[in-house]
Parts: C-alpha cells; structure tokens; sequence
C-alpha cells in the first residue's frame, strides 16, 4: 500500500526468508561461513546452526542454498515433526528416490537412500541434508538421523547434515542420550540479536535493496525500533512495516520515534505486568543475584574457614564456533589416540605457561609480515606500514578462507587470556607458536580454550580502501578490473559499474562468501590471495 507512496520498488520489510534481502553483518558473515565449511571442508557430519526466533536463521539457510556449487544435492526438510520413517520417505521424496508407497520399511528407505548416495558420489555430485526447526526432533529421530552419517565409502561420507533451530536444540543436543551425535558435529554456530549500529544498517540496507531515494526514519526512530525489537530481525520487520504505514496514513514522509512507538504497541504482543511491577521485579532479581554472589565469595564456615574465595570458573560456551560437542563434559575434548593426546598436553602447557605475552603474538605476526614490532597499539602501527587489521570470531571457516597468520585470543576456565600466533597449516596439522615455541595439533581437533576469536593483517591493493561499493568511483575500482575479464569497455574504468558487480557476485558466490556485490575485506583477501603476492604470507 505504500509503496508507490516512498517510490519503492518492493516492500522492504516483508517477512518472508528472501534471500536478496539478506543482510551480510558480521555474525550472519561468520555463520554463513560456518555452514559453508561444513559442507565444502569437512565432507560430513553435522553442522549446527541456532539461534532465537526470528534472529535470521531460514534467510540465512536460503542463501546458503543458493551458494552451493552446481554439483552439491539439497533434501530440505521444513516439517521435522516426523517419525523416523516419515522422516527417511521425506528426505527420498527431495532426492526424487523411488521407493515402495506402501509397507516402507527403515532397512527399505535406508537401502534406497545408500543406494542414490553411493551413484551421486561415483558422478562426482555431493548430498546435504538441510533440516529447519530441528529443536522439534525426537530423540528416536535424531538417533535415526545420526546413523545416516554412517553411510559412507572407505574415504568419504556420503551425506552432510546441516541441523537448524532454536537454543533449545542446543539444549537437546547436551542430552546424555545424544552424546553421540553432539560429537559428529564439526562447526556450530549461534546468531544472536542485531546491535543498535547493526539495528540502524540493517534497516538502511533493506531500504536500498528496494531503491529508497530518502531515509524513511529518523534518526530517533530507528533508536526506537532497536529497542522496542531488541534486534531480532523479524520484529524489526513487523515495527517498521506498521510504521511505515502508519506514517503513509498521516501523509507524512519520515517515519519519527512517535509512529514506531505507536506501531510497536499495535503489532507486538502486551507485556502483562505493568511497567512498575515490571521494574520491582528485576530490582529483587538484581538483589537476589548479588546477595548469592555474596555469598559465594565471602561465605565461611562455623570454624571461621573460606567456604569459596572465588566464583565457579566458567566453563567454554557449547554454542562457541569451535567448542567441542558437549564443552561442559572434560571427556569430550580427550583425543582418542595416545599420540594426539601428547601432543595436546604439550599445546596446554605452553598456551598456560608461555601465551601469557599478548605483544610477543603480535611481534611473530608482524614478523612473519617482514614487519619490525614496537610498543604501542599493534593495529596502529599495522596501519602505519600500510597494513589493516581484522577481526572476528569466526574460527577455523574464516581463517582457513583467508589464509594468512593470525593472534588467536584463547580464554582459560578462570576467565583468563591466553595469546598465541597461528603460524602454519599443514600436513593435516594446524602449528600455535606461543613465546616462540611452536605447538602442534591435528586440524580435525578443536584448539583447547579457543572460542574462535582471532586477529590477523591484511594489505589493501590500494591505500586506505578497505571498502567498495557499486556505484562508487575508487582507484580500487580500476584495480578491481585488472581481476576480471571485461564485458564491456566502460567510459570511467574508475566507477563500479553494474557489469563488474555481476562479476564480482559471481566470485563470491564461487568462493562461499556474502553475495551482495560489494568488495570488503573478505573479498579483496581472497581476491588478493589467488594474486599470490610475495609479500604477503599464508597458512597453507
């Protein structure tokens, strides 16, 4: 209805899982990366990805459909609430896998599905098994779920399973029933709610997706909307659409902080206590909270003893990126081999003894860019060598996709930092210098006390460009052409025109990146990494 209004070429704010409206922020980056490790890297297993209701999590889900390569099969279940029977004939019937309609049977199903995945592999075609709302399995299914991972060749898994669903899956997945499973699970994920900055370019980004030639918020509203949201995607849909719409009943052209409130109270469901009583109580809470950890900390026994002088140490997140399956249990990180366990021991003490010098990571990093440390803030003096800095919380997906050395941050039970630089990837091995001693561990494991959180340096192609945009003019632009054949002889080889977006979404999409045209970092790394410079070093 109001479109035509705003001169929008569609509704920006629709709350269908279109993937064009995708907004690429940081944790949608990571998590999107995470799925597409799982696939391409790994080559089985399962792949996690949770979050809240209405944080992204189907979007995300669509668009990792349409990254995936021409010879990758997709079975998409949207329906999990199936007996394991069901559940077998669902994923037959998305792989077009002919069987008995009636008296099908578990061996029945599972003989065919072996069947299909045993000629696909032998073409070269690969299988993912995409299961949404998976929080609604049964343990009876998800055991059944667990056992198609065995079916495999000597040297490969037939079959990748991509589990989505809400932090109850979480939860369900530290069922002592389903150790198994949570084991098999080799990258996870957790998106969580959009920051106020998120909050305010997310609602920009959808805007110019569908050509909005002004802001339609001001600057207080979209304050508002983040609030009243909290940043869960969905609900910033449903304020701004009854927004809009109020603000196109009052022939206004900006959408102020009165009108979403106004939309939020006619759209979002009413808090039952009133707004004193709302407060009171999470006044007690906030005293109850502090008076146990009161207690905790100075409690003492008759005699006069310390009962604890310190919290309970916090154990690794289990939705961390790289945790292991199940983090709270010790159990879980031991390596089954004599050898790998040695070798992990070794990786411990040196990251407790010798990871204490975050500057030391920092000078081997700089090092390995041919670069002198000094004192002072690393990622300044980064920039004074015509270096940038990078950093996120993706783990292993993102590191191993850009490829260059990095400090990786690790956290030890008692809250703890532990510094140590990421020097090399080889022979199936991963290599942590820490104080200059190196310390190796297979790739398949997961780093102990590493959350996935990580620094590392790159070199724009042109300086103090780290971001290009279609339709802008950039000497990186021009650089940008000489990486792609030209379609067309353009009158500005300067200006980022609509041919060389194309091309530069297609390289995304060839590469398992976000697929929005625009050359950030990722891209201008992986763009940079198949120029094989000399002065820039690299993992693998």
């Amino acid at each position: 209805m109001y479109t035509q209004f705003f001169r929008l070429t569609d509704a920006p704010f629709s709350i269908a899982p279109n993937p064009r409206f995708l907004y690429p922020s940081a944790k949608h980056r990571e998590a999107l990366a995470h799925l597409i490790y799982g696939i391409k890297e790994e080559g089985g297993g399962f792949v996690a990805l949770t979050g809240e209701v209405g944080t992204g999590k189907t979007t995300l889900c669509r668009c990792l459909i349409e990254q995936l390569p021409e010879n990758v099969d997709v079975a998409l279940i949207l329906n999990p609430r199936l007996d394991a029977v069901e559940l077998l004939a669902s994923v037959c019937d998305e792989l077009h896998i002919g069987y008995p309609p009636a008296g099908a049977s578990l061996k029945t199903l599972v003989d065919a599905l072996n069947e299909h995945l045993l000629a696909a592999h032998a073409k070269g075609r690969r299988t993912v098994l995409v299961i949404d709302e998976a929080q609604n399995l049964s343990f009876d299914v998800l055991e059944q779920i667990r056992l198609l991972t065995n079916l495999e060749t000597s040297e490969h898994k037939l079959l990748q399973i991509i589990l989505i669903g809400q932090p109850e899956l979480t939860r369900l997945l530290e069922q002592k029933q389903l150790r198994q499973l949570a084991q098999r699970i080799t990258a996870r994920y957790h998106l969580t709610p959009l920051t106020r900055a998120e909050t305010v370019d997310y609602i920009r980004h959808r805007l110019t997706v569908c050509g909005c030639p002004a802001p339609l918020f001001t600057p207080a509203a979209l304050a508002a909307v983040h609030r009243l949201s909290g940043g869960i995607p969905r609900l910033i849909n449903i304020i701004c659409d009854r927004a809009l719409l109020g603000t196109y009943a009052q022939g206004k052209f900006q959408a102020d902080r009165a009108t979403v409130r106004r939309a939020a109270r006619e759209v979002l469901p009413e808090n039952p206590l009133p707004r004193f009583w709302r407060q009171l109580l999470v006044g007690v809470a906030v005293i109850v909270a502090l008076g146990a950890m009161g207690v905790v900390l100075i409690g003492r026994t008759p005699g006069g003893k310390t009962v604890s002088s310190t919290p309970e140490a916090p154990a690794i997140p289990a939705t961390s990126p790289m945790a292991a399956p199940d983090a709270l249990d010790a159990a879980a990180q031991k390596p089954m081999a004599p050898a790998a366990a040695t070798g992990r021991a070794r990786f411990e003490d040196l990251l407790k003894s010798k990871g204490v010098d975050e500057a030391a990571a920092f000078g081997r990093m700089f090092a390995l860019w041919n670069i002198k440390a000094d004192a002072g803030q690393p990622c300044a003096k980064a920039e004074r060598q015509g270096l940038r800095c990078l950093r996120e919380d993706s783990g292993w997906p993102g590191l191993r996709s850009l490829n260059h050395p990095a400090v990786l941050e690790f956290t030890l039970p008692g809250g703890e930092k532990r510094y140590g630089t990421l020097t090399g990837i080889a022979g199936g091995l991963v290599t942590v210098e820490f104080g200059g001693e190196p310390a190796t561990l297979p790739l398949t494991e997961n780093l102990p006390f590493w959350e996935g959180r990580f620094t590392l340096l790159w070199r724009p192609p042109v300086a103090d460009v780290t971001l290009v945009r279609p339709g802008q003019s950039s000497p990186a632009v021009k650089w940008l052409r000489q990486h792609f054949p030209a379609t067309n002889k353009p009158a500005d080889p300067q200006r980022f025109d609509e041919a060389l977006k194309a091309q530069v979404a297609a390289f995304q999409k060839q590469h398992g990146l976000i697929v929005d045209g625009t050359v950030g970092p990722h891209t201008f790394i992986r763009l940079l990494n198949e120029t094989k410079r000399a002065d820039a070093p690299h993992l693998e």
